[in-house]
Formats: C-alpha cells, sequence, structure tokens
C-alpha cells in the first residue's frame, strides 16, 4: 500500500529535533520552513541562527534521520541558510542602526594578543557567511589595519543628513574602522577623555556600518574611558575577555571582566591566548612558555566559559605582520583552527542569549 506524505507529517516528525545551543524545538522557533513534499522525496529549508553555527552538519543529519522515520521517504534534501537573531535593546541606550549584535573584545592588560583574537574572530565569522564589521577602538594604539592588509588604505568621509559620515575600508570580509585612518603612522594619539568618547562615538554612529549580524569592537586595554564609554552608549550583545595563562596577566583580566559586569554587559566567556608554544621545527612539541590552565581556572572560578586556548605559533605573528590573518593564511593550522572554535562559540553564545 503507497504512503502518501504531507507536509504536517514532516514537521510533526521534526518536532522534537532541538537546536542543540538553545534546546528547543526547531519547529517551534521556526527553523523549519518551505517544506515541500513530491511524492517520496521531501525538501525544505533549515535556518540557522548564525551563519557560524558549529553544529550544522549535527542538525542536518538530526533532521534526515528523523524523516527517514517516516515509511515512503525516498529522499531528504536540505538548503541552510542563517538569520542572525538581533539582540536584546535597553532603553538607556542607542542601537546602530542595521547593526544587530556589538560585540566588545578586550583585556585587562597589553600585550596578551587581543587584537589578534579580535581580527581573527572577525575575519573567521565572515568567512562563515556572516556580515562584520570592526572598530578598532584602541585609540593610543591602532593595529587592526596592519593586522588585515588595510595599512595604506584611506576611510571616505562623505556627507550625510547628520554631517559627516565615514566609509570603513574592506578587507578579508571585514568592514574596518581606525584611528589609524585618520593619523599619519608615527603621530601620537596625545588626548583625554572627552575627545576619546568623541571619536569611539563616531566611529559607532557616523560610519556607514549598513547591514551587520556582528560589530566586533577591539577594545584598548584596561578599564577606562573606552569601556566605559562603549558600555555606556550602545546596547551590547555581550564582551569576551582575552588573557594569557600568566598570573600577572590573569588579575588584570579579572578586574576587566568584572568592570563589564558592574556595567551590565554580559560576559560571553574567557579566551586564552599564547596558551603553549609550538616551534615550527618540532610541531609535536609543546612549550608552556607562560604557565599553564589559568584560562581554565579563572574560567571555572567565575562560572563562565573557556571560549578557547589560542596556541603560539610564528606564522600567527607573521601574517598578522603581513597583513594576512591567519585563518586565512593557514586555515589548517593548530592557531587557525583554535580562533575558528572561537568565533563559532561567540556566535552560539550571542545567538542563545537573544533568543533566551
Amino acid at each position: 500500500m503507497l504512503t502518501t506524505l504531507d507536509v504536517s507529517q514532516i514537521l510533526e516528525v521534526l518536532r522534537p529535533v532541538q537546536d542543540p545551543e538553545l534546546r528547543k524545538s526547531l519547529v517551534e522557533l521556526n527553523m523549519i520552513r518551505n517544506v515541500q513534499v513530491e511524492g517520496g522525496n521531501v525538501s525544505f529549508t533549515l535556518v540557522l541562527t548564525t551563519p557560524a553555527c558549529p553544529l550544522r552538519q549535527f542538525i542536518v543529519e538530526d533532521c534526515e534521520r528523523a524523516i527517514k522515520t517516516l515509511p515512503g521517504v525516498e529522499t531528504v534534501t536540505v538548503e541552510v541558510t542563517a538569520e542572525t537573531p538581533q539582540q536584546k535593546s535597553l532603553p538607556d541606550r542607542t542601537g546602530i542602526a542595521g547593526v544587530k549584535n556589538i560585540l566588545a573584545v578586550s583585556s585587562g592588560k597589553g600585550g596578551v594578543g587581543k587584537s589578534t583574537v579580535a581580527v581573527n574572530v572577525a575575519v573567521a565569522l565572515a568567512q562563515a557567511g556572516a556580515k562584520v564589521g570592526l572598530i578598532d577602538a584602541d585609540i593610543y594604539g591602532p593595529n587592526a589595519p596592519t593586522m588585515l592588509g588595510l595599512a595604506d588604505a584611506k576611510v571616505m568621509v562623505q556627507q550625510g543628513a547628520q554631517g559627516e559620515v565615514l566609509e570603513p575600508a574592506f578587507n578579508y570580509g571585514v568592514k574596518l574602522v581606525s584611528m589609524g585612518f585618520l593619523i599619519d603612522p608615527d603621530q601620537p594619539v596625545i588626548w583625554r577623555g572627552p575627545m576619546l568618547n568623541g571619536i569611539i562615538r563616531q566611529f559607532l554612529y557616523q560610519v556607514q556600518w549598513g547591514e551587520l549580524d556582528y560589530l566586533i569592537v577591539d577594545m584598548p586595554p584596561g578599564t577606562g574611558d573606552a569601556q566605559l564609554t562603549l558600555a555606556q552608549a550602545v546596547p551590547m550583545a555581550g564582551a569576551v575577555i582575552v588573557t594569557t595563562p600568566q598570573t600577572v596577566a590573569l588579575i588584570d583580566a579579572r578586574r576587566g571582566l568584572r568592570m563589564f559586569q558592574q556595567m551590565q554587559v554580559p560576559v560571553l566567556g574567557i579566551v586564552e591566548n599564547m596558551s603553549y608554544f609550538i616551534p615550527p621545527d618540532l610541531p609535536d612539541r609543546q612549550y608552556d612558555l607562560f604557565g599553564s590552565g589559568g584560562g581554565e581556572k579563572t574560567a571555572k572560578e567565575l562560572d563562565l566559559p573557556l571560549l578557547g586556548c589560542i596556541p603560539l605559533e610564528m606564522p600567527l605573528r607573521e601574517g598578522g605582520d603581513r597583513g594576512v590573518p591567519i585563518v586565512v593564511d593557514r586555515p589548517d593550522s593548530a592557531s587557525a583552527k583554535a580562533l575558528t572554535e572561537v568565533a563559532q562559540r561567540i556566535a552560539a553564545s550571542v545567538s542563545v542569549a537573544a533568543l533566551s
């Protein structure tokens, strides 16, 4: 006897399948769309909450298994797309038109590789298909243009309805604004707080960002004016704290982390950079130059996720100096894989927070 399949049967059998991060039914989350049945051939669109979903294939396979339990199913075709959810708004903070999620990448002290993490995470998200912008808010030490291969770029200044508007530079799928575009290479920025506050607000509100899934802000180290301006100006999807395993870095990282919490900015987790050194001539060896386990210990003590541990490799530094992020230059390297996983976990955390 022939069994006739219909759309309602497909939705019903998919109802128990959950998004592993959100722990809710894909059907209830409206992630299953455009279901079509032609004889024994079933097709539908799976709409993920981020293009950088690390569990994409796992979810697809779960759906396929569920549908194939129905008698009469011959083939299952899944088209995968993504719609990044909008972060929750706050009444006392002004969002940016077209920008769905604003994320800070920060550190308690300098020299821990915060900008390296911010740049590579931004590029990894763009590689996954997300629309990404990056603000280099380290006004006194703007390094992002060099790391993104944009050291010689110039931002265009246009006249808009609200006055002057900057056109961001663009490379590797990432839009970028930086103080480095506005000053000479050797020119120091000798500013007090009010001027720094003004340029950060300009980077937020007077840039043609267009539609963005994620706007990442590479913060200066510490807990100063830049962090205060950002936290008070815009609703933020969260902050990521970068540290090394070294005790002095962890002490400062905890201070920076507490600052965001006091400002009611969610802390998405900790990234331990320079976790160990991999020598180029002995790739199977690891050396704990800055200690070991500090990030994991701190994350457990503060009940926060450890988003990843990034090894120190010479190509990571070389790529930053040449303007080719390691996730582009050597995607199969240990550090590139770790940075991509960090980007995926950040994206997943943002989706969970927005939809919970």
